[in-house]
């Protein structure tokens, strides 16, 4: 009963932020984009407000809950897209390494290394400091993010993967290298990818919500949870509820994807499905 409490209450967080996202725009009639000077700083309804406005409006008079539904989209696309394509290039460049014992899996080793010794924040500050600011290096930004962790973890289960006595017979028959990784490695690494990924994932939308926050990330019109962060933290006197509302789903999302992993961890993990 304790391992499906740690799975079923984390999936079911998850999925109210999932249909929040995706359905949350029928509770309310107003676009994401309008504003309406005479409706500035409404309170929400929990605080005597109208449900005309169920989460109030921000300083420009614009819905909040539609604003809420449509940043969630963003980040939670982002950060979902993020996570899939750093964990393909992770788990095909460890893969590789895995395999090679000449100078390209030296090189991959290498440039696992170098990505692990630097704090990914600073490249990304640096990239959008040098190239401007643009949607197509944001999301390329996001999509390299943690590919190290996927790499390394990838590497060492394949190389003991590459041991096993299935794998040498099909290497003796003449199996080229890509189908024995694809047929035989790839399986055997799959529990340790998705795991990873369920934990890269609330790190990937925390990535996502900071450089947003910090006005480097997704830019007016569009609209993501960090960049409603940064703008509530200027009315946090007179509208607390602007920067409230968005950190708690991002709180709600990023812990419910963690615990979900940590569930996920166990029970995939065969040295710790006895305890």
């Amino acid at each position: 009963m304790k391992i499906r409490l740690n799975l079923l209450i984390p999936t079911a967080l998850l999925a109210l932020v999932v249909l929040f996202a995706l359905f949350g725009g029928f509770f309310t009639q107003h676009a994401y984009d309008v504003s309406n000077l005479l409706n500035r700083n409404k309170p929400p309804v929990f605080l005597g407000g109208s449900w005309t406005y169920p989460l109030g409006t921000d300083g420009l008079g614009r819905d909040s809950l539609a604003r809420l539904v449509f940043a969630a989209r963003v980040s939670v696309g982002l950060a979902l897209v993020g996570t899939i394509a750093g964990a393909i290039l992770g788990t095909t460049l460890g893969l590789i390494a895995a395999r090679s014992r000449n100078m390209l899996g030296s090189l991959i080793d290498a440039a696992i290394d170098l990505q692990a010794a630097i704090p990914f924040m600073i490249i990304a500050l640096a990239t959008l400091a040098i190239f401007g600011n643009s949607l197509p290096l944001f999301v390329a930004i996001l999509s390299i993010y943690g590919w190290e962790s996927y790499a390394r973890l990838v590497r060492g289960s394949a190389m003991s993967a590459h041991t096993l006595t299935f794998v040498d017979a099909a290497r003796t028959i003449g199996v080229s290298p890509l189908a024995i990784d694809i047929r035989h490695i790839l399986p055997t690494v799959f529990n340790v990818v998705i795991v990873q990924l369920t934990l890269n994932f609330p790190q990937t939308i925390l990535l996502e919500t900071g450089l947003s926050f910090l006005g480097l990330g997704i830019q007016p019109p569009f609209t993501s949870l960090g960049q409603l962060l940064g703008e509530g933290r200027d009315s946090l006197a007179r509208a607390w509820w602007l920067a409230v509302v968005p950190g708690a789903l991002i709180f709600v999302t990023t812990l419910s994807v963690s615990l979900l992993g940590d569930a996920l961890r166990d029970r995939l993990d065969p040295t710790l499905r006895g305890r």
